[in-house]
């Protein structure tokens, strides 16, 4: 099925506080922290656009007043934003129940990662496959740096051993595709997360599809992720 370019939707998620890429965001919210002459949100709404969506929704609670002002309507950025505000921190699933003309299918993502991923490919995959929810996925690998002792516990003796192993594991990149009849299963007026979602429509049986992607993807969640996407900045710029 092919999606029409006036179908593609956003909502982004960018009421968090930044906790963790402090001292950064001790005065300017996470989405605006700058990544070479751009914000990671300028980044993003300018991928989006490439993408073919044509409206963002931006989620925001904290220094709320400081991001509705720098992005405004979005004309500065060729596509259209407007806003929904928490009065209170509602986690990462439960401010879209707040949003009361999602259309029947739309994208969402954090607001604070950098990816080369096609939204378009994204959105069109989630579309044929009939799902609740598509989750783009990312493989990570984890390198442990000491020797891996498995243990019999009951006989307190080693029955295995390994040198600093690498483990393999797919992560979710924070880029969703959701049908409105997911929100079904987020309860309204209280924080609700991602895992929360996930954990719930797993105990309903309900389909949820993955979509591994390999291409460039960086969560900006810690101080080396900022400096990482620092250093990727000539590769960034082809992004836009």
């Amino acid at each position: 099925m092919i999606v029409n370019d006036e179908t593609m939707k956003a909502v982004i998620l960018a009421g968090g506080k930044g906790t963790r890429l402090k001292p950064y965001t001790t005065v300017i919210p996470k989405p605006l922290v700058p990544i070479g002459e751009k914000a990671i949100l300028e980044i993003l709404l300018a991928r989006l656009k490439k993408s073919g969506v044509d409206e963002v929704i931006l989620c925001v609670n904290h220094f709320a007043e400081i991001i509705m002002a720098f992005f405004g309507d979005g004309s500065r950025h060729g596509i259209h934003i407007r806003y929904s505000v928490e009065d209170q921190p509602l986690g990462t699933v439960a401010p879209l129940k707040l949003i009361p003309d999602l259309p029947e299918n739309f994208l969402v993502m954090n607001g604070d990662l950098l990816t080369d991923l096609d939204f378009r490919n994204l959105f069109e995959d989630h579309m044929k496959s009939n799902s609740l929810l598509t989750v783009s996925t990312y493989q990570r690998t984890t390198k442990i740096d000491f020797g891996v002792i498995e243990i019999d516990k009951p006989a307190s003796r080693m029955v295995g051993f390994q040198e600093k192993p690498e483990y393999h594991f797919d992560v979710s990149m924070g880029v969703y595709v959701m049908n409105h009849k997911v929100l079904d299963y987020v309860p309204a007026g209280k924080p609700f997360g991602f895992d929360n979602l996930m954990l719930n429509l797993l105990e309903h049986k309900q389909s949820v599809k993955v979509y591994p992607y390999s291409g460039y993807w960086l969560d900006i969640g810690r101080p080396d992720d900022y400096e990482k996407a620092n250093e990727d900045i000539d590769l960034l710029s082809r992004l836009l």
